[in-house]
């Protein structure tokens, strides 16, 4: 039994080893690395560089020429997005703080984007969805308030074309999504919001264990 444990706690050190590689896998240059120096400043979190990855992929899988991204940051799941985008793909961008999308702005043109290829928007982002087109995007990524997470589905399905993709941010929760202990509010919204996207006829999903898990949906044409 005690050798069997050993072999546990091994298989659990080399899995954890394994996904920090697989996270740090690909490397930033320096307009990634500023902006997450400044949301290091400013007590915001970022997604990690394995997350940033597969929301390039997503993007360049999709041939994404509109994105709506809700969380503006410091620009950090942006340049990603931007990255894995078309040439001539406009990112929509919105965010309730403005100086946030400043530190956006110089960090995209930093990474060499040109102003037109990011649209800035400020405000709740549940203000904000309504007034974007139907159908008009190909990738959507929610990176918000947890509590609205349903709502930004809603509004994601409406925004989304057919084999369009949408994108949640934060899916463990640092680990309290699956923990059995009394969670708070934002995290029971989550595990709603995992339910519902499983359960979902209109969307093929897949949770990735990249960072704190990017839980990702295809809706289906």
């Amino acid at each position: 039994m005690r050798q069997l444990r050993g072999q546990e706690r091994a298989i659990t050190a080399n899995r954890q080893t394994s996904w920090a590689f697989a996270d740090a896998y690909v490397a930033e240059d320096e307009a990634l690395r500023w902006a997450r120096a400044r949301a290091r400043e400013a007590g915001l979190p970022s997604v990690s560089p394995g997350t940033g990855a597969a929301l390039r992929l997503l993007a360049a899988t999709a041939d994404a020429k509109a994105v709506a991204e809700i969380g503006t940051g410091t620009g950090v799941s942006g340049i990603y997005l931007l990255h894995g985008m078309r040439p001539d793909g406009v990112l929509t961008t919105v965010d309730l703080e403005p100086e946030r999308q400043q530190f956006a702005k110089t960090a995209f043109r930093a990474a060499g984007f040109a102003g037109n290829r990011a649209r800035f928007i400020p405000g709740r982002a549940l203000d904000v969805l309504p007034r974007l087109a139907d159908g008009g995007y190909d990738l959507v990524f929610c990176d918000g308030d947890r509590l609205e997470c349903l709502d930004y589905l809603a509004e994601s399905l409406r925004l989304l074309r057919p084999g369009g993709l949408v994108c949640f941010e934060g899916m463990f929760a640092d680990g309290r999504t699956v923990d059995s202990a009394a969670q708070p509010a934002e995290v029971l919204r989550v595990r709603e919001l995992l339910r519902a996207i499983r359960e979902s006829q209109e969307l093929l999903p897949s949770l990735l264990p990249v960072g704190d898990g990017l839980l990702c949906a295809v809706r289906r044409p």
